[in-house]
């Protein structure tokens, strides 16, 4: 599943392109890219053909363009007027969001287009691929956020979809709440990977990157959060931000053709791991095997001599 660093690529690509860019057309190709939005294909079109896209935003793993408040004709439009909104999409195993020419063949798995036109750019089109199905493009309410910092990453105002609200801060938001999280650790005898990957807590962080910051920071995945000295904790988070800082910088990580940048392009970062997915392969760092356990229902990589458990 694409975490923290692909989706951020994705926003970021996204956000020249699509700001001060008019909503024309919309085609739903494949109706199961819609299952988070309240409504099938035909009030989707609707909640969105003539609208403003006011930017693009993320939050953890999930991204929203927003958009402006002017209504389209009555009779085209299902939501009451008023309320701010967004488009929200989760890119779930395997979406993508692709920018295309205007009127450009149909991409494999393709689900869903919007044929949008730019003040600048002129004519585009944004395109929703998904071979699992997995991921969800919705119209969502915004909503006012908790603390009254800006909702995510890319827009000033301090309004969230009301579908990615339970979702925590990530590391990387300046608002993200440093002294909650240590005292979330504090009080949990959760194993520190889970509440790593727990997106109420902390978000953006999936099974790469936790593993990642776990092998940076020497500590065992399944450790009790609670046994964690403070000094740990801050280095911990440290290595999270670190590793989620390069694997941006580096476009993110792609294992295969399902994680692309909006131009069809693939991270490099799977060439900078140093646990994850390094099965029996030395640790960079005492030259160990590196050793793979099931985790819940995924798998935790690390290497045994430099992550002792306590």
């Amino acid at each position: 599943m694409p975490e923290l660093p692909e989706v951020e690529v994705v926003r970021a690509g996204l956000a020249p392109a699509v700001t001060g860019a008019r909503i024309v057309a919309v085609d739903v190709r494949d109706e199961r890219a819609l299952t988070r939005h309240t409504g099938g294909a035909a009030h989707f079109a609707a909640a969105l053909t003539g609208r403003l896209i006011d930017g693009a935003a993320r939050r953890g793993k999930f991204l929203w363009l927003p958009l402006d408040g002017e209504e389209p004709a009555p009779q085209n439009r299902a939501p009451q007027g008023g309320e701010a909104e967004a488009l929200v999409g989760h890119l779930g195993m395997s979406g993508q969001l692709l920018l295309r020419a205007p009127g450009a063949p149909a991409e494999r798995h393709e689900r869903v287009r919007l044929d949008i036109q730019h003040p600048v750019h002129g004519e585009l089109a944004v395109v929703f691929a998904d071979q699992r199905t997995f991921g969800s493009l919705a119209v969502d309410p915004l909503l006012p956020t908790a603390d009254g910092a800006p909702g995510g990453f890319g827009t000033d105002a301090a309004l969230v979809p009301a579908q990615v609200a339970h979702i925590a801060r990530d590391p990387l938001d300046p608002a993200f709440d440093e002294a909650a999280l240590r005292a979330r650790f504090a009080r949990t005898a959760s194993a520190v990977k889970r509440v790593l990957l727990d997106q109420t807590v902390v978000s953006g962080i999936g099974n790469i990157y936790a593993d990642e910051a776990l092998w940076a920071a020497r500590i065992h995945p399944e450790t009790p959060a609670a046994q964690l000295p403070a000094r740990a904790v801050t280095r911990l988070l440290a290595e999270v931000r670190g590793v989620l800082a390069k694997a941006l910088a580096e476009g993110g990580t792609s294992f295969d053709a399902q994680y692309v940048n909006v131009n069809g392009q693939a991270g490099y970062f799977a060439h900078s791991l140093n646990a994850y997915g390094r099965t029996g392969e030395p640790c960079p760092r005492c030259g160990r095997p590196i050793v793979r356990v099931s985790f819940t229902n995924r798998s935790s990589h690390y290497c045994a001599h430099c992550q002792k458990r306590r």
